[in-house]
């Protein structure tokens, strides 16, 4: 019994630890059909992120030479912010639950 709730401590500690980026995984079960949720990938063109999600509600340039678009997602009348952060070439590097400007400065807080 000890080394099974050892092991699950251990598990967790460890994928707390790992996670860059926490979010609310109830965004992810509620919007996980969603096109820019279910389709776009790492690596993606920005073209055929907006082929699949559409114009972003607004755009902004980050620091290191890439673009972060962010979208609204809708479901049953709720809205939840959602980005998608592009490299310099126009390839998807990362998404998630929040606006591009929570991500940026979750990303000078980790920095420091």
């Amino acid at each position: 019994m000890y080394k099974h709730a050892l092991a699950a401590l251990l598990a967790t500690a460890t994928l707390v630890g790992c996670s860059s980026r926490p979010e609310n995984p109830v965004d992810y079960v509620t919007y996980r059909e969603q096109p820019l949720v279910k389709q776009v990938e790492k690596g993606m063109t920005m073209q055929k992120v907006i082929a699949i999600g559409g114009s972003p509600s607004t755009v902004i340039d980050l620091p290191h030479g890439g673009t972060c678009n962010n979208y609204i997602l809708n479901k049953e009348g709720q809205q939840q912010a959602y980005y998608v952060r592009f490299d310099a070439t126009g390839h998807v590097d990362d998404k998630g639950f929040k606006t591009c400007e929570q991500r940026e400065k979750d990303d000078h807080a980790v920095r420091g």
